[in-house]
């Protein structure tokens, strides 16, 4: 059986306070406008700053995306997400999987991001597939990548 977890880690060129508020307020400045799951291009990310808070995407037609919501808001060190995207990549609300974000400050200028995608046996049979495209290049190594390049700007 495969660990039903994708594990990430970056470390930062920027403060922990600074890092938590690059991922989370200026997530629309580092996301990739070709990760979304709506008809139309991608014209903002959102994702709102306390628990219960929605994480969504605005299209350029003006429709609005869920992608899932905020499970726990702690800044400056955990944020963790509720992913409801499906293996076929549509929002599917009955579908929980989480995402945690730890924040370890590793001096003052240093902070190493921690990802944890866990619950994956969730996808039922498209577990190892959704698995492998969360553990892909495009996946979330490419997305911290892209974070640690905005978080270090």
């Amino acid at each position: 059986m495969t660990d039903a977890s994708v594990r990430r880690s970056v470390t930062v060129q920027a403060p922990i306070e600074k890092a938590f508020a690059v991922f989370t307020q200026g997530f629309d400045g580092w996301w990739p406008r070709n990760h979304k799951i709506g008809e139309s291009d991608l014209k903002q990310a959102v994702l709102e700053g306390r628990e219960g808070g929605r994480w969504y995407e605005i299209d350029t037609d003006g429709s609005e995306c869920d992608w899932g919501r905020v499970l726990a808001w702690e800044p400056p060190t955990r944020l963790v997400l509720a992913w409801q995207i499906d293996a076929t990549w549509k929002f599917d609300p009955e579908l929980v999987t989480e995402v945690e974000i730890r924040f370890v400050s590793e001096g003052p200028g240093r902070t190493r991001v921690e990802l944890e995608h866990r619950d994956l046996d969730r996808f039922g049979e498209a577990q190892e597939q959704a698995r492998a495209a969360f553990d892909s290049p495009g996946g979330w190594a490419g997305l911290l990548e892209a974070f640690a390049q905005a978080a270090a700007a």
